[in-house]
């Protein structure tokens, strides 16, 4: 599952109608460039591919009064609004995908219901603990991961990956649960977006 066609689909939706270049400078104020594949390339290209695909649709806008080329703006479409649900809640709940993944999804889970948050969240709990007891049972031997010689530290770091995984996860649920931040209905949100910049 690739985290920039999330990251892409929130920013664009956060904005209403958005360009690319706005989409990638808010990509690069949540530093998404240190974390993902979110370069400048990849951005204009998922852009494009996601116009095709019918998740965004495209709107030519006539230059600037500065000259310089036309500019596209995008839009998020009914399908590109279930695409970006079905990836966001994805992101939330699993736990086998690489770190830029599940940061998107933090980086959007205020579009969720608080309740549903903390769902997701509770079910990405359930879902390392029992990926957990699947590596204690097939791999690693009774006597311990050091009968496995040096390959007993790929189990070592899967169980504490697990285990820390799992108690942030925790710690999340407890914060959302005490009242953090503004979810979806429950007034004006944080956006954590940049402000249109009027020399672009």
């Amino acid at each position: 599952m690739s985290a920039i066609r999330l990251l892409v689909l929130g920013a664009v939706r956060r904005h209403g109608r958005a360009h690319g270049y706005q989409v990638r400078s808010d990509l690069e104020y949540w530093g998404a460039h240190e974390w993902s594949h979110a370069k400048p390339g990849s951005i204009y290209h998922a852009l494009k591919q996601m116009a095709r695909q019918g998740l965004l649709r495209a709107h030519e806008i006539a230059p600037s009064t500065a000259g310089g080329p036309p500019r596209t703006e995008y839009e998020v479409t009914e399908q590109g609004t279930e695409e970006y649900f079905a990836l966001l809640r994805r992101s939330l709940t699993a736990y086998d995908q690489r770190p830029d993944m599940l940061t998107t999804g933090l980086g959007f889970m205020v579009d969720l219901d608080r309740g549903e948050a903390l769902r997701l969240l509770e079910e990405r709990v359930r879902a390392i603990e029992a990926w957990r007891a699947t590596v204690v049972a097939d791999y690693i031997p009774a006597e311990g991961p050091e009968q496995l010689g040096h390959i007993g530290e790929i189990m070592n770091f899967w169980l504490h990956s697990a285990d820390t995984g799992a108690q942030w996860t925790r710690d999340l649920i407890e914060r959302i649960r005490g009242g953090a931040y503004i979810f979806s209905g429950e007034g004006d949100p944080f956006v954590g977006v940049l402000p249109e910049d009027p020399h672009h």
